[in-house]
């Protein structure tokens, strides 16, 4: 039995607006009322946290706080209280602190992905599994970050089908088989467990605990918070009911863990849609999360409705930055060779669900192209109400860091996207025998994406690193007092690329 005082899982602290934050965290079932105390320049208040689901061990708990803005920062402590009692994290922690920026003061972000490793063995020959995360407590408690994006893979599933009786048993079948094989309610019910106890245990690490609870963050998914490499498999397979089944537990506990309860989540485009695609404006910065994984299958990334929705909230965005979250770079390198070589062979090849993964996959070009310019269009519709508008992808998923641009130069106003891809704050880097793999068989040409050649994409090289950044590593951007958004990538090898985003 659970101490009734000790927190299971969190808190997490959310942003959800300007001044709105949340607190949610997993409290011993036992509980039976919950609330967060915060502490503001010397006051006191309690606000009421709402139980959002239970299981037979724990709920999950949520609490909305107002934090009015003010002229200067502030620092703001919270506690959680079980029944009146204040209660104890897993890490032996009772107070958290964290900061409000002031009303002139540019918001500092961090942007973070791949928070886990694919391959046990990968974690076994790693010295120090979560140094990045201790580097980002370091950092943060210098110069304090008022947001952290986290783009995707917050948690790896891949050890599931391993550990899962009904995942591990789905795996060794034939393909036929697969595609035919119901799960007993039994197993559903294992299943579900198994991905919540994934965040329970992952989340729990002191470092990442640690950070989570005293940055606010924003999180969206990518494949492996769900399957590696879902919505790239063969319709049949992705269709078939075990695979459905690990999607939808993948999905309740995302929603919890990530989303911190989608009924109330104000930062959702659409509640009742199919996917999470979410906007949040904070200080200035429109940031529009992208769903890509939700409503995906080999033919598509986002479904005609959930474009319309993003097309729609596009066309809203009059004014300030655009960060664009894409668990998947926009802006990379060109494995079409490599995909078209697979696509020869007979059966299905290991790598092609990470192959037809990438927005250069040619199912995906189209709607990449699509997204390019709806991105360029929106650029143009802020440039002629302001003169600075500038639009920024963040990306992650491949295990570097890098840097491109996409340049449009019709007319007599150039405007350009900035990506910056940030990957992996805990997953390793290729070794240097799989980099070479890689540039072998795939290159960085610059691209032109107009008949006139007007639209072009290119790989750029941030100051003081070569152009891909083969360690790990997480983003911070902040705006300067030279008007420029600074990019700054903290690896760590010790390099401390930078660049500035005009």
């Amino acid at each position: 039995m659970p101490n009734t005082n000790t927190l299971m899982l969190g808190p997490l602290l959310g942003l959800e607006s300007d001044t709105l934050y949340t607190v949610c965290f997993a409290a011993p079932t036992t509980v039976q009322q919950a609330s967060v105390r915060l502490q503001q320049g010397g006051q006191a208040t309690d606000r009421p946290a709402q139980c959002l689901s239970t299981t037979a061990q724990w709920g999950f708990w949520r609490a909305d706080i107002q934090v009015p803005t003010r002229a200067t920062a502030q620092q703001c402590a919270y506690a959680v209280l079980l029944d009146g009692v204040v209660a104890t994290s897993q890490q032996g922690l009772s107070q958290w602190v964290f900061e409000v920026p002031g009303n002139s003061q540019a918001p500092r972000l961090a942007y973070a992905s791949c928070n886990g490793f694919s391959d046990p063995k990968l974690m076994k020959n790693t010295a120090e599994p979560f140094a990045l995360w201790k580097k980002l407590l370091n950092d943060h408690a210098k110069a304090p970050i008022h947001l952290l994006l986290m783009g995707g893979d917050q948690v790896y599933a891949d050890s599931l089908w391993g550990s899962v009786p009904l995942l591990k048993r789905w795996s060794a079948l034939p393909k036929d088989q697969k595609c035919t094989l119901k799960p007993a309610s039994k197993e559903l019910a294992a299943l579900q467990s198994a991905y919540v106890n994934l965040y329970l245990e992952r989340w729990n690490e002191p470092s990442t605990a640690q950070a989570l609870a005293t940055i606010p963050s924003l999180m969206m998914w990518d494949d492996h918070d769900i399957v590696d490499g879902w919505g790239s498999y063969s319709d049949d397979l992705q269709q078939s009911p075990v695979m459905q089944a690990a999607f939808q537990a993948a999905n309740t506990a995302f929603q919890l863990f990530q989303l911190r309860g989608r009924s109330t989540n104000t930062t959702l485009l659409a509640p009742q849609a199919a996917h999470h695609s979410a906007l949040l404006r904070f200080r200035g910065l429109n940031i529009l999360a992208l769903d890509n994984r939700s409503d995906r299958c080999l033919n598509r990334i986002m479904s005609e409705p959930h474009w319309q929705t993003v097309i729609n909230t596009l066309n809203t965005l009059t004014n300030g930055d655009l960060l664009v979250m894409s668990g998947v770079p926009v802006v990379y390198r060109d494995f079409s060779f490599v995909e078209q070589t697979l696509d020869t062979l007979p059966g299905d090849q290991e790598l092609t669900d990470d192959l037809k993964d990438h927005w250069r996959a040619r199912a995906h070009q189209g709607e990449r192209a699509r997204f390019i310019m709806r991105l360029l269009d929106n650029a143009r519709q802020r440039k002629a109400r302001q003169h600075q508008a500038r639009t920024v992808i963040l990306s992650g998923d491949v295990h570097v860091g890098c840097l491109g641009v996409v340049q449009d130069t019709t007319g007599h106003s150039p405007v350009n996207l900035h990506q910056v891809v940030s990957s992996g704050i805990v997953h390793p880097a290729p070794n240097a025998l799989q980099w070479a793999g890689i540039l072998a068989t795939t290159n960085d040409r610059d691209e032109t994406l107009d008949e006139n050649g007007h639209v072009r994409s290119r790989m750029l090289t941030p100051f003081g690193s070569s152009t891909y950044l083969r360690t790990r590593n997480y983003a911070t951007l902040q705006e300067g007092t030279d008007g420029k958004l600074w990019v700054n990538w903290v690896c760590e090898n010790g390099n401390q690329p930078h660049y500035p985003l005009a």
